[in-house]
């Protein structure tokens, strides 16, 4: 049973026009009556601490009591991350220059604060440089991350005044993805998404995921239109065809062309050693989702997050057995 306290607070934030929507989808969908979508969905939340999107995205309609309950809804995933992180301690993660200060042996790329830099030190850091990535020190989703081109400017002092002036925080090198990678999709670096918990001096991989980009887009995001399918732990093989947001299934890369399921990634065990590495710095940030880029040279951390997703890897058809991630959880948190 979901605590009442986090239920009501929900029910205080909700957004309720896009609930409606979601039912009107699920109405369309499935032939269920609206009273009956919403009565479920209300059962579903007081029994199962799921949220409509939890409910629309892990096909809740669909599935007996039995196998809801093994699911990682929104309310078990704050029960997690309560179990495991110290707000306190989020600003390690939140802001990215923060983040490549600590965990800069892991980064493994040169960056530049802006806020501290004057002209001379970025001309020295672009030396030799024909492009950056620009960042804002708190985005999310890759909001505001920009690839900016020398030759796309004027002088090297305009380039530097317009980031001077455009909000972002940091400039980072540009990352070249493996080849391996690549092939899935060149327009963004497709990341390995690495979900760790660390308790007592231990870390262990939850599950991990690639996200990759699409239509053109510079990131790969799953917010922003991109791709996730899971990979197997073992293996570095992705597991099953990708899906976007809008549950629309990928075999193949409409832009590539390339075969997804089955896919073997690059550097994948070097990958997971080092987030579990990484995972042990900070003892108070115990669940954490590692976003791993893979140049040629091996796997850079890009960033981590302490509100990691808990839904990509529970949507049809990434779940053939119906069975969610709480099994899995409780293998690291027993209390769950």
């Amino acid at each position: 049973m979901i605590n009442i306290k986090y239920l009501m607070g929900r029910l205080l934030r909700m957004d309720y026009r896009s609930m409606l929507g979601t039912i009107d989808k699920l109405h369309d969908k499935t032939g269920r009556s609206r009273l009956w979508l919403l009565a479920d969905m209300a059962c579903c939340a007081v029994g199962y601490g799921a949220g409509y999107q939890d409910y629309k995205l892990c096909a809740f309609h669909s599935l007996p009591p039995a196998q809801r309950a093994t699911y990682v809804t929104r309310g078990i995933n704050n029960r997690i991350v309560k179990l495991c992180n110290d707000p306190q301690w989020y600003h390690c993660l939140e802001d990215k220059r923060e983040f490549n200060r600590i965990y800069g042996s892991f980064v493994r790329r040169s960056w530049l604060d802006l806020e501290e830099c004057t002209y001379d030190a970025f001309a020295r850091f672009m030396d030799g440089k024909d492009s950056v990535i620009s960042k804002p020190a708190s985005s999310t989703c890759g909001k505001g991350i920009e690839k900016l081109c020398r030759a796309d400017f004027g002088s090297l002092e305009e380039l530097y005044d317009h980031l001077k002036t455009s909000g972002a925080d940091l400039v980072e090198d540009v990352i070249v993805q493996h080849a391996d990678v690549a092939k899935l999709y060149p327009n963004a670096v497709n990341t390995y998404r690495i979900v760790t918990i660390a308790r007592n001096g231990t870390a262990g991989v939850v599950y991990a995921y690639i996200r990759i980009g699409n239509g053109g887009r510079f990131v790969d995001n799953f917010n922003s239109g991109g791709m996730t399918a899971p990979v197997e732990l073992d293996s570095g093989i992705i597991r099953f065809a990708a899906m976007d947001k809008e549950g629309r299934i990928y075999g193949t890369h409409p832009d590539t062309g390339c075969p997804i399921a089955g896919y073997r990634l690059p550097y994948w065990r070097e990958s997971l050693e080092m987030c579990l590495e990484a995972a042990k710095l900070i003892p108070r940030l115990g669940y954490v989702g590692w976003d791993v880029a893979v140049s040629e040279d091996g796997p850079q951390l890009i960033e981590g997050n302490h509100f990691p997703g808990h839904d990509i890897l529970q949507m049809p058809p990434h779940v053939p057995d119906k069975v969610g991630m709480l099994p899995r959880f409780r293998e690291f948190l027993p209390e769950l």
